[in-house]
């Protein structure tokens, strides 16, 4: 109940702590003193001046003399705690939550034989793995998986907003890990409807990149592209690798897939070419940001109220009583 009284309030530390609501208060303030001597010297002027003895002149330039200054100091005070409070101090506290309503993204990697083609620097799968770090870089609180493939197809890593695993996952990706030779793109996009079959979320996509025809696996890419659209699944196609390159890319049943899934086809001829692909996706499925701010205002305009009654009462007290008249005798 009594923590507004420390003197700690009227600091100037304190003071350069606050937000304050009305700042054309605090103005005032600077005018206030100016009042007073102004009307100190329209008082001293209308006096009548008389002569004083050497006692007289003494006692009138000794520290008792200066007490008549209290009344009108406290006076001062209190006007410019009312002030103060009229330009109610407050502290705030704000905090910041974005949030979004994600979309869930499927990235399907061939990682078959020809992928190992040197035409994209230092080669096509590489290349696709550098870009894919870049993708999941830009984005915010979208569920990314990683789909493997090459004569078959499987789920490396789950749907996560965990960047830093998927990052890791990524980089372990390599021509290794799947020994049946072919590309089996109809069952990496089966791969990926599993996974986001069953997902609640108003965007889901999935992403196939790869060098080749589906020469592989026992589902038809048009087929599994058919169950995409019947999921709300989005799927776009980048056929990765240069037009000069001895290892051909077969372009015509990704620009199927594409076409069919309600998605784009993309041609990756070198690097920045892939990059600027995976750039272009980033923007056509751009997941809106919003921003809510909480702001816990504090008021502290009472406090100063409190010490302006407090130096207006002093201020009545020193002038209207007994110890008035002591300090003007």
């Amino acid at each position: 109940m009594w923590d507004w009284f420390s003197i700690n309030w009227l600091s100037w530390q304190t003071l350069r702590s606050f937000v304050w609501a009305e700042k054309l208060y605090l103005y005032a303030i600077i005018g206030v003193p100016f009042l007073f001597l102004f009307r100190w010297l329209f008082y001293t002027r209308g006096q009548q001046k008389l002569g004083l003895s050497l006692t007289s002149y003494q006692l009138r330039t000794s520290w008792i003399s200066y007490l008549r200054f209290i009344p009108p100091l406290f006076f001062i005070l209190g006007v410019i705690c009312v002030l103060l409070s009229l330009a109610r101090p407050q502290r705030v506290r704000e905090s910041k939550e974005q949030f979004s309503e994600g979309i869930d993204i499927m990235l399907a990697i061939d990682i078959s034989e020809s992928m190992l083609a040197t035409d994209l620097s230092p080669n096509r799968l590489e290349a696709a793995k550098n870009v894919g770090h870049e993708f999941i870089k830009g984005r915010f609180q979208d569920r990314i998986g990683l789909v493997v493939f090459a004569g078959e197809a499987f789920s490396m890593c789950p749907l996560t907003t965990d960047y830093e695993v998927l990052n890791e996952y990524l980089n372990e990706i390599n021509s290794n890990l799947i020994k049946t030779t072919g590309t089996a793109i109809g069952s990496a996009l089966a791969t990926c409807i599993n996974r986001l079959r069953e997902i609640p979320s108003k965007s889901k996509v999935a992403i196939i990149l790869s060098d080749g025809d589906n020469t592989a696996g026992s589902l038809d890419p048009l087929t599994a592209t058919d169950l995409a659209k019947s999921f709300g699944i989005k799927v776009y196609t980048i056929a990765v690798g240069g037009n000069d390159s001895e290892v051909k890319v077969d372009e015509n049943t990704l620009r199927e897939i594409a076409r069919e899934g309600n998605g784009q086809f993309f041609r990756a001829t070198d690097n920045q070419t892939l990059r600027n692909i995976f750039e272009q996706i980033n923007r056509l499925e751009k997941v809106k940001i919003k921003d809510n701010v909480y702001r816990d205002v504090e008021d502290f305009y009472y406090i100063y109220l409190n010490w302006a009654v407090v130096f207006l009462l002093a201020a009545f007290f020193f002038k209207n009583t007994f110890v008035g008249n002591i300090l003007e005798d």
